[in-house]
């Protein structure tokens, strides 16, 4: 018998866990259909819920609401993604051009998920050797909201094809705000459990043990590169 004292977990919800985490899609393909401010809500509470190094919170979420400023990240969006077509060449370019990497055009609620660079909370713990702690940390609150989201049936797509510099200043974020992610969040056309990195051809999945190492193994490849 367990001795934790703390909620216990059945297998069906273990279950339940594990396809939520296998539904949880990068989605560029959206309806225009509004999301509920009520649903918004919750998932930027659950975002918050995420850990952080030293409790410091850095997160900081912008609603992109105003056509002006959409417009701006869009055309950034698109300059970086011309240039990344050109460094492509053959089938990959041709794959390349196929691929949906925005859905600024039609996201109904778009978010700017900022990392303040130096938080008075926490007073530094934790951070002093590792800085870029903070960052992570963000993207843990990026991943609750991701999963809270798709609960509910809301697809959100992580747009990094864009200059964050630019993206910064059409949104007027103080400077001490690194970007971290440009969120487009609103209900899919459709739904799979399948990344369409996948299904167009760009890169598969690889085996889990191909990203799984043990020490023995890595000192024992640095001797023989030594040797």
């Amino acid at each position: 018998m367990s001795s934790q004292s703390g909620p216990c977990f059945s297998e069906a919800f273990e279950n339940q866990f594990e396809l939520l985490l296998k539904w949880r899609r990068d989605v560029r393909h959206f309806l225009p259909d509004p999301v509920s401010q009520e649903d918004l809500d919750h998932i930027l509470t659950v975002a918050d819920m995420a850990p952080s190094v030293g409790n410091s919170q850095p997160w900081r979420f912008v609603v992109v609401e105003t056509q002006e400023a959409r417009h701006a990240v869009y055309q950034s969006f698109k300059t970086a993604n011309n240039a990344a077509l050109s460094g492509y060449r053959g089938e990959k370019a041709k794959t390349y051009a196929s691929l949906k990497l925005s859905g600024i055009e039609v996201a109904p609620v778009q978010l700017a998920v900022f990392c303040e660079q130096d938080p008075e909370q926490g007073a530094g713990l934790g951070r002093q050797t590792m800085p870029e702690t903070l960052n992570y940390s963000v993207v843990s609150a990026i991943y609750n909201l991701w999963l809270a989201a798709r609960i509910r049936g809301i697809g959100v797509g992580w747009v990094s094809i864009l200059d964050p510099e630019s993206v910064s200043a059409t949104l007027g974020a103080p400077n001490s705000w690194q970007l971290v992610a440009y969120l487009c969040i609103g209900y899919p056309i459709q739904e799979t459990d399948v990344p369409e990195l996948e299904t167009k051809g760009w890169q598969e999945r690889t085996a889990r043990e191909s990203r799984i190492y043990s020490d023995r193994e890595l000192r024992g490849a640095d001797k023989v590169k030594k040797g």
